[in-house]
């Protein structure tokens, strides 16, 4: 598969600069405010959010805790307190509607990391990549579960290079930021779009989430693809897009369904035509496909006294 190493030229020269980079900004402007409610009190006093992106206090009333912590607990035979319970069931109602992963591309420090090594793959033409299963992550997940089961534990949060960076750019921690350099240089030089496409666990245990979410990118207006290819080359997660893009062809409907969809909205900031949009997984009802056996032609009746086929009289 061939993609366009400058895959945004054609979007904003027929749509313009901001309708072609408004999602990438409104994710940079995102992570940057949810930085900046734990930033708030080490640097002004003013304690906003309370903890780490894992587990945290908004305004002293607000529990939030990242699901996968609660599961790593109950799996090292800790019951959560009732606090961190209620935080994470806020948490999972909020992505149930939102979508998994939009963690990964509306939350997450290491995002814009990752989006940094994916862009300089394609300005630099690096097209060499390690060859790694996708699902690798979900036995990652599997085995962070048993290691946190086996050292009765949150086993994750020893080593979770997103927790790490999160402490060096709000605490100043800074050898924390050397997990977010690992991951830069993998998935510059080793796989693309390595870590959060194919490694991560905590991007895999929200992708289950992202199955049934609300909130969804579709290809309504798929008709109007001309075969660019720009939309493959600037996903995180190509492989979601084919069946919603290409789905008329076996009458499937045009909502990108599949867990792994970041709903970064990349694809809809970098389509010329206007494919992409934002929608609900309600709007995926498939259409059925055309028949392709012609209906026998109907005798037609020339006389009735008595019935005469005009077939017979031939």
């Amino acid at each position: 598969m061939t993609v366009n190493a400058r895959p945004y030229l054609e979007a904003r020269a027929q749509k313009g600069l901001w309708a072609s980079s408004k999602f990438m900004v409104l994710r940079r402007i995102s992570q940057v405010a949810f930085l900046a409610l734990f930033l708030s009190g080490p640097l002004f006093g003013i304690w906003i959010a309370k903890g780490t992106l894992a587990s945290s206090m908004t305004l002293g009333v607000l529990p939030l805790t990242d699901p996968f912590i609660v599961l790593q607990s109950l799996a090292a035979r800790h019951w959560p307190e009732a606090l961190s319970a209620t935080g994470a069931a806020i948490v999972l109602v909020g992505y149930l509607v939102f979508g998994g992963r939009t963690y990964c591309s509306w939350v997450c420090p290491v995002n814009p990391v990752t989006d940094l090594a994916a862009w300089l793959r394609r300005r630099l033409g690096i097209t060499f990549t390690a060859k790694i299963r996708p699902e690798l992550r979900l036995y990652f997940v599997g085995a962070v579960l048993a290691a946190s089961m086996l050292s009765g534990s949150v086993a994750w949060e020893l080593i979770n290079p997103v927790t790490a960076l999160h402490r060096a750019l709000v605490f100043g921690v800074w050898f924390g930021a050397g997990g977010a350099v690992a991951i830069f240089l993998f998935d510059l030089l080793v796989a693309k779009h390595g870590w959060c496409g194919h490694l991560c666990p905590v991007g895999a245990f929200y992708g289950q989430i992202g199955r049934v979410a609300l909130l969804r990118v579709t290809a309504d207006n798929r008709a109007a693809c001309n075969d660019c290819m720009d939309c493959f080359a600037v996903c995180p997660e190509p492989q979601v897009i084919s069946p919603a893009l290409k789905g008329e062809r076996t009458g499937a409907g045009p909502v990108i369904t599949a867990g792994d969809c970041t709903v970064c909205g990349a694809c809809i900031d970098v389509c010329s035509k206007q494919v992409f949009h934002l929608g609900l997984r309600s709007r995926n009802a498939a259409h059925p496909l055309p028949s392709t056996t012609a209906p026998a032609p109907a005798a037609r009746v020339i006389s009735s006294q008595p019935a005469v086929l005009e077939r017979d009289l031939s």
